[in-house]
């Protein structure tokens, strides 16, 4: 269930000074004489600033609701993040990713998480259970580990599913969790990600906004919105919701709508007596 918004916007002066420093190096000039990188205008936040202002919003607008987890993908798993929202969420365990080549501290020396994982700590096989229902066998690892960026101990876990070549690198602030706990809190992560894609397909706001900039976006999400709303009330919806099963996405309850008004008028063709003749008076060039 969605409950906060905020539309990301790159800062146009750090976006054009990005795009004159690639051409400049591509030219051969050095870095001392390419023009220095602007400062960032607060006007224009990153979006692990965004992730955290919602944080808080959600804290205060929701404050009778206990949160446990935290999960964010890679672009997320930088130190700064995942200590504030830790503290914003009330010391509940953030999960997030690292970067194969990214260093951690091991007896006093320096390798890459991949290094460690692949050479030191192989990874044995587990079963785990996604999203609390399926069971599936993957290939885990883990261990309570400086990561260098971080400048502090973290529960490092190295995931491989069944059929994967690579590990992917899981990585959390609550060093109390079970390596287990943590690996299926975060497959729940990929409920979010179902969300995404069907409102990507069938909303009309963000980049399938009409009307350009935040200010089009939020007027395509303030009526995909009341939209949605409506589809609550959809029969099929209202069934499912009653029989406390999984609510249908947007996507699937469009094209059941449309899959409704096409049969209700073929049935309602099919009623004349001559369902040709009325289909040429309904679509003359048919």
């Amino acid at each position: 269930m969605p409950v906060g918004f905020f539309f990301y916007m790159p800062d146009p002066a750090l976006k054009q000074w990005d795009k004159e420093d690639k051409r400049l190096k591509k030219s051969g000039i050095a870095k001392k004489d390419r023009p220095i990188k602007p400062e960032r205008d607060s006007a224009y936040p990153t979006k692990t600033e965004i992730a955290l202002g919602l944080l808080k919003e959600f804290k205060v607008a929701h404050s009778l609701i206990k949160i446990k987890g935290v999960l964010s993908d890679a672009l997320y798993g930088e130190k700064a993040f995942m200590d504030e929202a830790a503290k914003e969420s009330g010391g509940s365990q953030v999960i997030s990713q690292l970067r194969k080549n990214q260093n951690i501290e091991y007896r006093g020396r320096i390798r890459s998480v991949e290094s460690y994982f692949n050479s030191i700590n192989k990874g044995i096989d587990q079963i785990i259970r996604v999203r609390g229902g399926k069971e599936i066998k993957v290939t885990v690892s883990s261990a309570r580990l400086k990561v260098s960026s971080h400048s502090k101990k973290r529960f490092v876990i190295a995931l491989k599913y069944d059929g994967e070549n690579d590990y992917r690198y899981l990585v959390a602030t609550d060093l109390t969790w079970r390596t287990q706990d943590i690996i299926q809190a975060y497959t729940l992560r990929w409920l979010i990600e179902v969300f995404f894609e069907d409102w990507k397909l069938y909303e009309g706001w963000g980049r399938e906004a009409k009307q350009l900039d935040e200010e089009g976006s939020s007027r395509g999400l303030i009526l995909s919105l009341l939209f949605d709303h409506c589809l609550l009330l959809h029969p099929e919806q209202i069934a499912r919701i009653e029989s406390k099963l999984p609510a249908y996405t947007v996507g699937s309850l469009q094209r059941k709508s449309q899959m409704d008004v096409l049969l209700e008028f073929i049935t309602s063709l099919l009623e004349f007596p001559d369902p040709g003749d009325k289909l040429k008076l309904k679509f003359p060039n048919y």
